[in-house]
């Protein structure tokens, strides 16, 4: 999770299926899955369907402001299957798969790629202004939340789709006011209008702060492409924080780039701590 960006990926979404007991499946995972081969998180309908309650653990709220909308499409497993190629990522999203069996549909399949050094497909350098080392930890990790929780994470998920044809026609000065970065050498533009998105998701400017650890990937091909947005945090309210105001509820502006890009999905998980090289899921009973 902390790592550097994969060649490849893979996001997978399951939804539990109605009457169906989700605990021996998610057990079969617990035990054929490796987390030093990807991510593992828990949503709300999961956690109902156990009879559990994770703290801080809440569904992906629908937004709207001023010409966008943020829609809630939350799951009850979401995956994250990195690799460096393409058989590495299909073998492990198959033993997923089968360890799941017939309580849980697929209802989402995103391949991903690492575009050039970590750029967005706009051409932007992505995750820029992540905290690393201790400050990463702090950010992304639980602690004091005693066991079962403690060395967990939370993290919310959207895809989006570009408009990359519209943001071509945008001149060079145009696009980089959009983003708020030059992207000749990704410096931050002080006199960027404030509707730019470095301004409206500066992590440093929200109080309490809103650092979070990103680890975005590009998808898609000629026809639809776009941004899968993952970020990281100790809590679920640094990510609202920063959704509320790129959609203007705090003061109006909206973010420049959602006149460029637009989401398809949103969810909230619950990644649970791992112990003896296995996911630990005693914080949903089992």
């Amino acid at each position: 999770m902390l790592g550097a960006l994969p060649a490849v990926g893979r996001f997978l979404v399951f939804d539990v299926r109605i009457g169906a007991d989700p605990g021996p499946p998610l057990t079969s995972l617990r035990e054929a899955f490796s987390p030093d081969r990807g991510v593992i998180g828990i949503g709300t309908p999961l956690a109902a369907a156990l009879g559990r309650s994770v703290p801080g653990l809440r569904p992906f709220p629908a937004l709207a402001g001023p010409a966008c909308a943020f829609p809630s499409t939350q799951g009850a497993v979401w995956a994250f299957v990195p690799g460096q190629g393409e058989s590495e990522v299909q073998d492990a999203s198959v033993s997923i798969l089968d360890a799941l069996g017939d309580a849980f549909a697929l209802r989402e399949e995103v391949a991903t790629f690492k575009y050039r050094d970590g750029r967005d497909l706009t051409g932007y350098l992505d995750g820029t202004a992540n905290p690393v080392g201790v400050a990463a930890a702090e950010a992304a990790i639980v602690t004091g939340a005693g066991p079962g929780l403690d060395g967990s994470t939370y993290v919310g998920v959207q895809r989006y789709v570009h408009d990359l044809p519209r943001f071509r026609q945008l001149t060079p000065a145009g696009r980089n006011d959009v983003i708020g970065r030059r992207i000749s050498d990704n410096a931050e533009i002080a006199e960027a209008p404030v509707s730019a998105h470095v301004k409206r998701t500066e992590q440093e400017s929200f109080e309490p702060s809103g650092f979070m650890v990103r680890r975005s990937m590009p998808w898609g091909g000629l026809g639809q492409s776009g941004l899968y947005f993952v970020a990281y945090g100790e809590s679920l309210d640094r990510f609202e924080r920063s959704l509320r105001r790129m959609a203007g509820l705090d003061d109006g502006i909206v973010d420049a780039l959602l006149g460029y890009t637009r989401a398809l999905s949103g969810g909230y998980y619950w990644c649970p701590p791992v112990a003896g090289g296995r996911v630990d899921l005693s914080a949903v009973g089992l």
